[in-house]
């Protein structure tokens, strides 16, 4: 999947520049908590995502609970997505807890998906 981008062309196609917020938001979208069949994008999990003109990344997220048995990997994949967008220098990834999470935060595609109305 090409990662959509704001920047200037180069003659060999690829473009330069700060990563758009659609590509940003494509790779969280990439990421599946194990135990929910949604993205945690569309669960509503990624409260932030704040991008400087260096590349410089920071996600703030929060899990479906304190004892999330994914609790140390999710971020750790939220990251290494995130990596791998085309312009991304670096990226930090916090837990946050206030606020929390709750159903209302999800897609009405992923209570399609997951049958919570």
């Amino acid at each position: 999947m090409t990662q959509p981008q704001v920047g200037t062309w180069t003659p060999d196609g690829a473009t330069e520049g700060t990563p758009s917020e659609d590509a940003l938001i494509a790779a969280c979208a990439s990421v599946y908590d194990p135990e929910i069949p949604v993205n945690i994008y569309e669960l509503g999990l990624i409260y932030a995502i704040d991008i400087n003109g260096a590349g410089n990344v920071k996600v703030e997220m929060t899990l479906t609970a304190p004892a999330c048995p994914s609790a140390q990997e999710l971020p750790e994949q939220v990251r290494d997505a995130i990596l791998a967008v085309p312009g991304v220098t670096t990226c930090d990834v916090d837990i946050v807890w206030d606020p929390p999470w709750d159903q209302s935060r999800m897609t009405e595609d992923a209570r399609l998906a997951l049958n919570m109305f």
